[in-house]
């Protein structure tokens, strides 16, 4: 799956195909992605903002962010 044109995909589904390949290619590096498929980290973030996701470093994927404590 190319990821070039990840601004005009449904975030959703970008989220699945992005931690799949973080998953299964790239050990959870998100620099590993985006240098690879040469795309701008800032414009993907922020793309999957838009739904509610963020990365998550620990984890290794996009994720809601953990709830925050009272």
């Amino acid at each position: 799956m190319n990821l070039a044109n990840f601004e005009s995909m449904d975030p959703i589904m970008l989220m699945s195909i992005v931690n799949m390949k973080l998953r299964d290619d790239f050990g959870g590096d998100l620099d590993k992605l985006v240098a690879y498929f040469d795309i701008d980290k800032s414009a993907l973030e922020a793309k999957l903002a838009t739904a509610g996701f963020d990365f998550l470093p620990d984890a290794g994927q996009f994720r809601y962010p953990p709830p925050t404590k009272y």
